[in-house]
């Protein structure tokens, strides 16, 4: 396996903090994104930074300037990007009518235009190399709606659409576009859920508002029962990158608590989309 330039948002925590762990320690070139390393963010951009082979970027994935900026430094750096790991993200529950206009924008902003200003910045340099991978970042909510998250599955669903039409789309230049779609794991997203900021309208709803509260204690039971380890996503993103070009698979499910529902969709899914590709006359960028 050839050590590889890989740039990964969303490193302070979580999926992110573990992914730019593991893939420094094997190696490769990991240039960790994380906003206010001198404020609030401090001490994981230290602690990172001390991790031999990854260099910690304070970048605003949505902002361009900042985003163009921490690209071209790493081109600059290293003469390219092999790998885009887009993983920054928070959690989003409760009725979906208390979400303000500001709020979707929010959420869509970070996990579908703030993505695609990555993708976009990544691509012309993954084109001149013929060479190259994107991995986003979904969720199974990605693939269902599920109350009383309608707003987060929305934006999800938004990220799977544009990775699924580009990964057709640049596969033939030589770059993959992959989904990772986990499923509920214990990390730092949890306490970063935002509920609506319309409170006026919950009371209307009555008892269901209580839904989202009866989901946390159910999360908390599913965790003391399947144990789930975050690492299972970080592993994922390895064995991406160590399969062939051309051959990484659009969609991995990590969810070993419910991913089934999600493995089932997917297979039965891609099986009538091939077909309708293929009639639409693109069969040959299946290939």
């Amino acid at each position: 396996m050839s050590n590889k330039v890989v740039l990964i948002t969303g490193t302070n925590s979580g999926f992110g903090w573990l992914t730019a762990n593991t893939l420094a320690e094997l190696g490769h070139k990991v240039y960790a994104t994380m906003r206010d390393t001198a404020s609030k963010n401090a001490e994981k951009a230290k602690a990172l930074a001390q991790v031999e082979n990854i260099t910690v970027l304070d970048v605003t994935l949505t902002d361009d300037a900042s985003v163009k900026n921490a690209v071209d430094s790493i081109i600059a750096a290293e003469g390219r990007i092999d790998v885009l790991v887009n993983n920054a993200g928070f959690g989003a529950a409760g009725v979906a009518e208390s979400f303000t206009t500001t709020d979707v924008e929010e959420m869509f902003g970070l996990h579908v235009v703030a993505y695609w200003r990555l993708m976009k910045a990544v691509l012309p340099v993954m084109r001149k190399q013929a060479d190259g991978l994107i991995v986003n970042i979904s969720s199974g909510a990605g693939r269902f709606a599920f109350p009383f998250m309608t707003v987060y599955s929305a934006a999800k669903f938004g990220l799977e659409g544009l990775s699924e039409g580009l990964h057709y789309e640049v596969k033939p230049l030589g770059v993959d576009v992959a989904l990772i779609q986990p499923g509920a794991f214990p990390t730092d997203i949890l306490h970063k859920v935002r509920t609506g900021s319309d409170e006026s309208v919950v009371a209307g709803y009555g008892a269901l508002a209580e839904i989202p509260n009866q989901m946390g204690s159910g999360l908390a039971q599913l965790f003391e029962t399947t144990k789930p380890n975050p690492q299972e996503v970080a592993d994922a993103v390895v064995t991406l990158i160590n399969l062939p070009k051309g051959e990484r698979p659009l969609r991995t499910v990590v969810d070993p608590s419910t991913g089934y529902i999600v493995e089932a969709a997917n297979e039965a899914v891609q099986v009538e989309y091939e077909k309708t590709i293929t009639a639409f006359g693109m069969g040959s960028l299946l290939n």
